[in-house]
This record gives structure tokens, C-alpha cells and sequence, in this order.
């Protein structure tokens, strides 16, 4: 690709940001990359009512974590700054005032009372109020009035906006890197408001003045602004200025269900759809995250990096070098892709899998030292070793691995039941002479004695080491036993099982 690419990334600072935000982010990061080019954040706060202090440094801080940080915008490169629309309001005026020297827009002097009745008066004949080219000259505004007019009106102060004036019967024809060709007649479309009566601009100007004065080259976004695509491309014909190329990506879809995916979704199936914890300064509420809840940022990226692009091979495991290297907007589908929590997990499996058993042991030291253990390094980093196969999260290892660090203070019901049968303390307490008498206590020598001493007594292996497990564990889970009885070692083995025997007996 020839041309110098510059995307942006132009989130509104309302709350937290979705995943649905971060695969936009990550898309545009991704691309951007791969030709070598700017990735640019841009806060679009013209929505004064609708804004939240601290959303903007949450959004900040979810690109760090997920590691696709911007390199141009607020505070950083500032190249065509400022990055925030409240503070480049003044320039937006001049942008408006253009269009209606051009005769691309006017302003309109409706009331919101007088608006309303007309909707109501056309919802009672069955029909739907579209402010356009059928019934713009009979409305309050500046297309039937003289300059002197317009002017008394402004100076008067009566209240207005500036409104687009969309062409009329004309067929518009754009090109979507994803969607390919597409038609609108122009007779279907309104006169959107670009620029409101308490003097900011509404996100359709303040998006293409941006977009232009940045040189951003392609707008990759989420599919909700397909229905602002005609209108973006007539602002730019108005001013006279090349457009950038238009993306739009498909929706995230609920898991189960149809339509979008919200907290909602989350909240009620019990899976985070932040990046971050998000705590509502409001009411207090706590919404989860991603990292809090103990995913590895990178597993979480490789999880929307497949929401809705496809690689064209089998390969599901992508570093972000390797994403970068393989993404392309032409593999990204049209269509919804359906979230699920099951794979989101089975992603982070995968990415604990091919960590160090010493990044793990790093990771899992401070839920250790929180439980008051204080134990060695080496001897945690081999617990890591022969438990983490069965974990998703650093969390799980406490779950599979208690039994290494202390001993259990109760015993599975129902496995006691099946069994610790009748004999079966008699055959411990043999086990206990058999395990007392091994000097040399080490995987090899455990093995051959208890086995040896399993053999001779012409029983089943069952009747002895189920019985065990449950004794050390606590339950009829854990790794390889011989490991586990080395491990805590001879006097700890033995201890356990007379409890076992107390007990159960």
C-alpha cells in the first residue's frame, strides 16, 4: 500500500469501554501496522450530558493493557492536536458556516415543540416525519428567507441548528472495504443536524473536520454507523475533499440469543464484556474485567482478533506480531460473529499452556503469600508444573493445588462413601508400616515398596490407592501420587493418612 495510512480510533468518553470498542481499536491497530502506519486516538466528547470524567484515562489505560497503545492523541505525538473534540469546538463554526455559503447546508429555527407535533401529526396519518428535500421549504428555516432575514433572526437570539441539505434524486454510490458496493438514493435520506443550538457540533461534522484535518486514510468502524456512511460521504463532496476509505465491522452478537452483545448478556451468563473493572463513580456499582477476572491480555486480543475476521487457515494461536503480519480487511466478515465465554476460556488455556512453569510461579506466589504461605520458590514452581494442564487461570491453582501446602481439613463425601469401605483402615495402617520403613524417600523407591507390598497382598490397586488419594487430598483428584507423597514428604504422608484414619474410620 502506497499511501501514508493514518486510522483513528474515536471512542465517546461515556463509561467504560466494551469489547466490542477494543476489537474496533484492535482492528485499526492492527491494520495500521501492517502498512506501516498511524494508529491515532481521538475522544469524541462533543456529547457534553453523556460524558464521564474518568471514562477517557479507562480507555487509555484498557489500549495499554491490551497492548495495541496509540501512538498519536492526547498528550502523546500531538501531530494535529488537540485529541479532543470539546477542545477544537471553535474551529467546527467555520467548517459549518462553509457548507452554507456553498448552499450544502442552512439553518433551521424548528423548535423542538414545533418538531414534535409534526411527528405526532404524521404518525397519525400512518406516515413517518423526514426532515428532507419533500418538506424542508415549508419548515422553519433559512431556505425561504433573505440574508437580512436570517441575520435578524440570529441577532434576535432565537435558537437554531445548521442542517445538511441532502441532495435530491440522486443515487449515491460508495464502495465499503468489507461490504463492497453500495446504493442509497439520496430521496430516502434526512437533513441531519451538524451543528447545535449550544454551539458544538454533532458528531457527523466534528467526525469528517476531524477526520480531514488529521489525513486519516481509512475509517475502519463498528457496523452501528453504516446508516452515517451516505451522509459522510456527501459532507466530504460538499467541502470538496477525498475521502478516506470506509470499513465497517460486523456486530458482536449475544452468545445465545439474537442481537448485539451487552453487559447485560455478561452479567447474566457470568463473563466480564470490559477490559478493565470499571467502577461507576455514580452509584458505585462495579462492573468486571477482563484482567481483574484473571485473563492474559495477549489470549484476550487473539480471542477478538477472531470475532469477525477469518486468517483463511486453521491457525487459531496468533501472537500480535503474528496477527499483524496476517490481518487483512478483505478476510473480515460481513456478518455477526457470536461471542463465546467457553472459547474466551479456552483461549486463555491455551496461552497459560505455553507459559514457563517460573512465569507461572511468578504469578502465583502473591495468592500464596495473601493465604499467609510462606514456602520455597523451587518447590512451588514443581507444584506449577503438575497442575497447571488442568487450569484456565492462575486463580485455579489454589483449587488444584492446597493439598501441597497444607492438609485437608475435611474429605469428599460422597468418594469417602464409595471408597473407605469395611478393612479398609486396616489396610492404611499396613500402608503406614510399609511407608515408615522407606529410608530413601523418593518417587522410585515409593513406588517399588508400595506396589511391591500391593502385589504381594493379591489385591487391587483400587482398594489401596484410591483410599490414599483421598487421604492426602482430600478428594479423588490431583496430579500423580507418588509425585504428591515425595513432595510433602515421608513424616507429612504418613500423618495424613492416620488422619484419614481417625476420620473415616
Amino acid at each position: 500500500m502506497s499511501e501514508n495510512v493514518r486510522v483513528r480510533f474515536a471512542p465517546s468518553p461515556t463509561g467504560p469501554l466494551h469489547i466490542g470498542g477494543v476489537r474496533t481499536a484492535l482492528f485499526n491497530y492492527l491494520f495500521a501496522k501492517k502498512h506501516n502506519g498511524t494508529f491515532v486516538l481521538r475522544i469524541e466528547d462533543t456529547d457534553q450530558t453523556r460524558y464521564v470524567a474518568n471514562a477517557e484515562q479507562y480507555i487509555i489505560d484498557s489500549l495499554d493493557w491490551c497492548n495495541i497503545p496509540f501512538d498519536e492523541g492526547p498528550g502523546k505525538n500531538e501531530k494535529f492536536g488537540p485529541y479532543r473534540q470539546s477542545e477544537r469546538k471553535e474551529l467546527y463554526k467555520q467548517y459549518a458556516d462553509e457548507l452554507i455559503e456553498k448552499g450544502w447546508a442552512y439553518y433551521a429555527f424548528d423548535t423542538a415543540e414545533e418538531l414534535d407535533a409534526h411527528r405526532k401529526d404524521h404518525e397519525e396519518k400512518g406516515k413517518t416525519f423526514i426532515y428532507n428535500w419533500h418538506n424542508r421549504e415549508k419548515l422553519q428555516n433559512s431556505l425561504g428567507l433573505s440574508t437580512e432575514e436570517i441575520q435578524s433572526k440570529i441577532n434576535a437570539g432565537e435558537k437554531y441548528v445548521v442542517r445538511f441539505k441532502t441532495p435530491q434524486d440522486e443515487t449515491l454510490i460508495m464502495h465499503d472495504e468489507i461490504r463492497g458496493t453500495i446504493k442509497i438514493d439520496t430521496n430516502t435520506l434526512d437533513d441531519k443536524v451538524l451543528f447545535k443550538s449550544d454551539g458544538m457540533p454533532t458528531y457527523h461534522l466534528a467526525n469528517i473536520v476531524d477526520d480531514h484535518l488529521m489525513k486519516i486514510s481509512h475509517v475502519i468502524r463498528g457496523e452501528e454507523w453504516l446508516p452515517s456512511m451516505p451522509l459522510h460521504v456527501l459532507l466530504y463532496k460538499a467541502f470538496g475533499w477525498d475521502a478516506p476509505k470506509f470499513a465497517h465491522l460486523p456486530l458482536i452478537l449475544k452468545p445465545v440469543g439474537k442481537g448485539k452483545l451487552s453487559k447485560r448478556d455478561g452479567d447474566k451468563l457470568g463473563f466480564p464484556v470490559f477490559p478493565l473493572e470499571y467502577t461507576n463513580d455514580e452509584t458505585g456499582d462495579v462492573s468486571r474485567g477482563y484482567k481483574e477476572d484473571g485473563y492474559f491480555a495477549d489470549a484476550f486480543i487473539n480471542m477478538l482478533a477472531l470475532l469477525g475476521w477469518n486468517p483463511g487457515t486453521e491457525q487459531e494461536i496468533f501472537t500480535l506480531e503474528e496477527l499483524i503480519q496476517a490481518f487483512d480487511l478483505t478476510r473480515v466478515s460481513k456478518s455477526g460473529a457470536k461471542f463465546s465465554p467457553d472459547k474466551t476460556n479456552w483461549f486463555n488455556q491455551q496461552y497459560l499452556q505455553q507459559k514457563s512453569d517460573a512465569e507461572l510461579t511468578k504469578l502465583y506466589l502473591p495468592i500464596l503469600r495473601e493465604k499467609g504461605i510462606s514456602i520455597d520458590e523451587n518447590f512451588v514452581e514443581k507444584v506449577v508444573s503438575l497442575i497447571k494442564e488442568r487450569a484456565v487461570f492462575v486463580a485455579d491453582f489454589w483449587e488444584l493445588s492446597n493439598f501441597f501446602f497444607e492438609n485437608p481439613s475435611e474429605y469428599d463425601e460422597k468418594a469417602a462413601k464409595k471408597q473407605w469401605k469395611e478393612g479398609t483402615s486396616d489396610l492404611m495402617k499396613e500402608l503406614v508400616e510399609v511407608i515408615s520403613k522407606i529410608d530413601d524417600f523418593n518417587i522410585e523407591n515409593a513406588q517399588t515398596e508400595i506396589k511391591g507390598w500391593i502385589t504381594a497382598k493379591e489385591i487391587g490397586f483400587g482398594k489401596v490407592m484410591q483410599p490414599l488419594r483421598l487421604s492426602l487430598v482430600g478428594k479423588l483428584a490431583g496430579p500423580d501420587l507418588f509425585e504428591i507423597m515425595t513432595m510433602i514428604g515421608k513424616e507429612t504422608t504418613v500423618k495424613r493418612i492416620e488422619n484419614a484414619i481417625s476420620n473415616l474410620f
